[in-house]
């Protein structure tokens, strides 16, 4: 878990491609050559001192889990090889994220049996939810370093959670924390009108396309 593929690599929902032809885009996307920085509102300054990772909400013992930020940077590091595919249609493919794996926070402070979904908090209150299969996914880390390089503060250091096989959005910058849920709730992008699930291969991106079962009522 959590090692490079080699060659070829598949996101869930994805078709088998060859190895001979280009490499497939979700629709609507483009490639992208390089990393634009996209983000809402300004970039938090990193305070080390009061940097603290929280697991909280329906824990199975009830009790909240917290890391500073030497603590979490000792957890166990992985990569994975994955493409980025943004909202606002550029994808970019191949890239090694480095961190945690979202399955060794689940391990570290496991959910409530009755958890369903997950909120990520980050700086500012910005949040993003999702189902806990999509967060339990092999693929899920939370990033430190992308390409063997730290994240620069663009681009979220010193944490954002990266989820492949969902739209970027789902994979906040400057984590701060989860919430696990017995129901599910809209993050921030998700009340505002972006589609509640986020599958790029199916270009869930706007709320007006959901199908009832979906989310929750705006």
């Amino acid at each position: 878990m959590g090692q490079p593929e080699s060659g070829v690599h598949r996101e869930a929902g994805q078709p088998d491609r060859s190895p001979d032809l280009p490499p497939d885009l979700p629709p609507g996307q483009r490639l992208q050559r390089g990393w634009p920085v996209t983000h809402y509102g300004p970039v938090p300054k990193f305070k080390p001192d009061r940097w603290e990772f929280r697991v909280f909400g329906a824990t199975a013992d009830g009790d909240k889990r917290c890391w500073n930020h030497e603590e979490f940077s000792a957890l166990p590091f992985s990569t994975v090889l994955a493409d980025l595919h943004c909202v606002t249609k550029f994808s970019m493919l191949g890239a090694e994220w480095g961190g945690v794996p979202a399955r060794t926070v689940l391990e570290l402070a496991p959910p409530a049996p009755h958890v369903t979904h997950v909120m990520v908090w980050a700086e500012y209150g910005y949040s993003a939810n999702m189902r806990l299969a999509d967060f339990a996914s092999d693929r899920t880390i939370f990033a430190t370093h992308k390409d063997g390089e730290l994240l620069t503060a663009e681009h979220g250091f010193p944490l954002r959670l990266v989820v492949p096989h969902l739209y970027a959005w789902k994979g906040p910058k400057w984590v701060r924390g989860v919430e696990y849920m017995a129901a599910d709730r809209r993050g921030f992008w998700e009340e505002r009108g972006y589609h509640n699930l986020g599958d790029p291969w199916t270009e869930q991106r706007y709320s007006y396309q959901e199908e009832p079962g979906d989310g929750p009522e705006l």
